[in-house]
C-alpha cells in the first residue's frame, strides 16, 4: 500500500531531523532524488515532504530546494515571541518602559485610592467602559487626529482584545481579510482562530501595493483589509496621504471593512489623519496603552461606526463583561492629567536614540525601518538562512524573531526583526553587535 511506502519514511527523516541527525539548514534532495534514493514515485516524494512541512520541521524555497528548519527555535510551529529565557537579551519582543514608571503608578494608585468614587470601581462596569472614561479615550484620540464621539469608544483588554472583538463581531468564518504579506503575527493568530482566510498582498515602496489590492479584489470576495497605515509591524512605514486616500476610495468601491491598528502610532510624528479619520463609515480604529505606557496595564481601545457600537458590546460582554475598573480608571486619569502625553513624548525621544545605536551598531548591513520606532527589520543576503542565524543567536543569549511569524505568503522572506525596546541601552549595543557578527559570519560562508 502507498502509505506503508512512504510513512515510514516520513517518520525516519521526522526523528532524524528532532535528534540533530539533520542539522537545521540542511538541503534535502530534490523531489525527483528523494523518489529515485528511495524507489517512489515523484508524486509520492512530493508528499513525503508535504507533510514534514505540515509538521513544521522543513520548508520548501522556490528556486532553493528543501531545508530543514530549526526545532529547537520553532517548535514546531511559529516562533513564540516572549520564549527568551531569562538569562537572554530579548530582542524579539517590545515591551518599551522608561525610568521611573514604578514610581508613577505607586502615585497613580495613591491618588485612585483617594477618589470618592473607589468603591465603584470593585462593581462590574458598562460592557463598553463607563462614559467618563470613554470621553477621556476620546479626547486622546483626539490629540493623534482622530475625531470621534465618546459614544463610539468602546474599551476593551488590551489592543489585541480589540482586534479579536472586531472580528468577532464583523466577519464571518470564511471570510476573506487583505493583510500585508508582512503583518502583525497576533492578528494572524486571531484570524486563524476565527477561521477567516487571509489574503496577502505585497508591499510597494513605502506601503500596501494599491494596485495588487485592487486586482485581489477584482479576483476574490475580500471582506475586509487589515492595515498598520502609521507604523507599520515589521517595516515601520507611515503611508502618506494620498496612498491613504487611494487605500480608502478602493475599501469603498469593493464594500470593505478597514481594520486599523494603530498601535505604534504614537510614536510617529505628523503623521497623516488615521484612516477612520477619512473613512469613519467603514474603519475600527484599535489602539490601547501597552506600548505608549505600560505592557500590563492591558487596557486597550476602538472606536467604531455607530452602527456596529451594539455588535462590538455584545462581543466584549461575551470575553471579558467589562475592562478591569482600576486599571481602566488610573489609564484615563494619566490621558487627562498629561501622563500619557509626557510617556509619549519621551518614549519617542528613545526610540529615535535606540534607532541611532542601532545604526551605529549594524553598521554597513541592509535595514528597513523608521527612525522613530521600536523595531528594525534586516533582510538577509541571498545565501544566508535566517533560523541558523537566529538559532546562533541563541547560543550566545540573544533572542530575535525571524520572518516566519509575520509572513502571510507562501514564500517566507528570509529577514531578522530585531524589537529595540525592551533592554537596557548598554545591553542593548552588546546584543547587537552579537546579531551583527552572527549575520556577518553566515553571510561569509
Amino acid at each position: 500500500m502507498p502509505q506503508a511506502r512512504y510513512k515510514p519514511l516520513v517518520d525516519r527523516l521526522a526523528a532524524d531531523i528532532r535528534s540533530g541527525r539533520l542539522l537545521p539548514g540542511t538541503r534535502l534532495p530534490t523531489h525527483r532524488q528523494l523518489a529515485a534514493r528511495e524507489h517512489l514515485a515523484l508524486v509520492t516524494a512530493t508528499r513525503v515532504y508535504a507533510e514534514l512541512e505540515a509538521m513544521g520541521l522543513v520548508s520548501g524555497e522556490q528556486g532553493r530546494g528543501t531545508f530543514v528548519k530549526e526545532t529547537a527555535l520553532y517548535g514546531g510551529r511559529e516562533v513564540d515571541l516572549q520564549s527568551a529565557a531569562a538569562d537572554t537579551v530579548d530582542l524579539s519582543f517590545n515591551y518599551p518602559a522608561l525610568p521611573g514608571q514604578a514610581e508613577l503608578l505607586r502615585a497613580g494608585l495613591r491618588q485612585l485610592a483617594t477618589a470618592g468614587d473607589l468603591e465603584a470601581l470593585l462593581r462590574y462596569q458598562p460592557h463598553a467602559g463607563r462614559l467618563q472614561d470613554r470621553a477621556a479615550v476620546a479626547r486622546h484620540l483626539l490629540r493623534r487626529g482622530l475625531a470621534v464621539p465618546a459614544a463610539q469608544v468602546l474599551l476593551v483588554d488590551g489592543a489585541q482584545h480589540g482586534l479579536a472583538t472586531a472580528l468577532m463581531a464583523l466577519l464571518q468564518p470564511g471570510d476573506v481579510v487583505a493583510v500585508d504579506a508582512l503583518t502583525y503575527p497576533g492578528f494572524k493568530l486571531i484570524a486563524q482562530t476565527q477561521h477567516l482566510e487571509l489574503a496577502p498582498v505585497p508591499a510597494a515602496g513605502n506601503g500596501t501595493d494599491l494596485d495588487a489590492l485592487e486586482k485581489l479584489c477584482q479576483r476574490r470576495k475580500v471582506r475586509a483589509i487589515y492595515t498598520m497605515p502609521t507604523l507599520n509591524n515589521p517595516l515601520g512605514w507611515v503611508t502618506d496621504a494620498a496612498h491613504r486616500q487611494a487605500l480608502v476610495a478602493i475599501a469603498r468601491k469593493h464594500g470593505l471593512l478597514i481594520i486599523e491598528d494603530g498601535a505604534y502610532a504614537f510614536l510617529a510624528e505628523a503623521a497623516p489623519p488615521p484612516l477612520a479619520m477619512l473613512a469613519p463609515e467603514c474603519t475600527v480604529y484599535i489602539s490601547g496603552f501597552s506600548k505608549n505606557v505600560a505592557a500590563g496595564l492591558r487596557v486597550g481601545f476602538m472606536a467604531v461606526p455607530a452602527p456596529w457600537v451594539d455588535r462590538m458590546e455584545r462581543v466584549i460582554r461575551a470575553t471579558i463583561w467589562n475592562t478591569a475598573g482600576v486599571m481602566t480608571a488610573l489609564a484615563c486619569s494619566w490621558v487627562d492629567d498629561g501622563t500619557v502625553a509626557r510617556l509619549e513624548q519621551e518614549k519617542r525621544r528613545d526610540a529615535r536614540q535606540r534607532q541611532r545605536l542601532a545604526a551605529e551598531v549594524l553598521g554597513p548591513l541592509p535595514r528597513v525601518g523608521h527612525p522613530g520606532s521600536y523595531f528594525v527589520w534586516l533582510p538577509l543576503a541571498d545565501e544566508v538562512r535566517a533560523d541558523q542565524v537566529a538559532m546562533a543567536l541563541v547560543r550566545e543569549r540573544v533572542s530575535v524573531s525571524t520572518a516566519q511569524p509575520f509572513a502571510t505568503s507562501a514564500q517566507v522572506p528570509h529577514a531578522i526583526r530585531l524589537a529595540l525596546g525592551s533592554v537596557a541601552p548598554d545591553m542593548l549595543r552588546l546584543a547587537l553587535g552579537k546579531v551583527r557578527q552572527a549575520i556577518e559570519h553566515h553571510t561569509g560562508r
